[in-house]
């Protein structure tokens, strides 16, 4: 049986060292490197070296295990341990030398995620939880915010980049977010913004057009720091469903009834 505080520690120290990989290639980055995968879609080798790190070290930690991972590094879907991995959630950021991306690694046992790490490069913070701890950053516990307001929130959201087919229904909230909130933010990778509201920095997030990779940890150490996620809907589809609501819970029914009567 694996102990999952035990993974948890030897996967934040694989972790850190794509991490370090990333902070060094950011100084004196070249764009002319970039490729793309599709409109607005960019990929650099510093995505795909990452990724190769982030296999190789966590394939050591379960052998056997699959992966579900961004630059389709490594195969393996149907096992019973499976990671989720995004190399670099955030790589617009990071190739016009904006200060907000992350690694983001999940682990599934089954149909659970049972653990989570985001790990913010530039402020060097690891957001962190696995089953039955609560929620961390770096050693310190964190919990998601009291607002139970709207009027007091502050909300994330990411730009639709490439799905542009909900743009009108996505406008609506916004509109609805700028006349009743504290503010819209939209820092450029999920996986941020999610870890942010498990800390209490947000008090709400939504997004469509999201992938696994850029949701699963996020979205489990909001879970395990107190807060709600569910599907436009209202429902659990929203790791493969590419579209989700977070909250701390106290804001979750208000907010969904918005994101329900444009989205929906």
């Amino acid at each position: 049986m694996l102990s999952l505080s035990n993974i948890t520690q030897s996967a934040r120290e694989v972790v850190d060292q794509s991490v370090s990989f990333i902070r060094n290639q950011a100084f004196g980055f070249d764009r002319s490197v970039v490729h793309k995968k599709g409109f607005n879609d960019l990929v650099s080798f510093v995505d795909r070296e990452s990724e190769r790190m982030l296999v190789d070290g966590l394939g050591k930690l379960i052998p056997g295990c699959g992966f579900i991972a961004e630059e389709d590094t490594a195969a393996g879907h149907g096992e019973r341990y499976r990671w989720i991995v995004d190399p670099l959630d955030g790589t617009t950021n990071f190739v016009h030398g904006v200060p907000c991306y992350a690694v983001s690694v999940a682990l599934v046992d089954g149909d659970d995620i049972v653990m989570g790490i985001v790990h913010e490069v530039n402020q060097d913070e690891c957001f962190w939880s696995h089953q039955g701890v609560g929620a961390f950053v770096n050693d310190k516990p964190i919990a998601v915010s009291k607002c139970d307001s709207m009027s007091e929130s502050l909300v994330a959201t990411g730009f639709p980049y490439t799905d542009f087919s909900r743009m009108d229904a996505y406008m609506g909230i916004f509109h609805h977010c700028m006349r009743n909130t504290h503010g819209i933010r939209r820092p450029g990778s999920a996986s941020v913004d999610l870890a942010w509201l498990a800390a209490g920095r947000f008090d709400v997030f939504y997004e469509y057009g999201l992938h696994a990779w850029d949701v699963a940890a996020g979205a489990f150490i909001v879970q395990q720091a107190g807060g709600k996620v569910t599907d436009f809907k209202g429902g659990n589809d929203y790791i493969f469903g590419k579209e989700i609501v977070a909250s701390n819970g106290k804001l979750h029914d208000v907010f969904s009834a918005v994101v329900s009567k444009h989205m929906n």
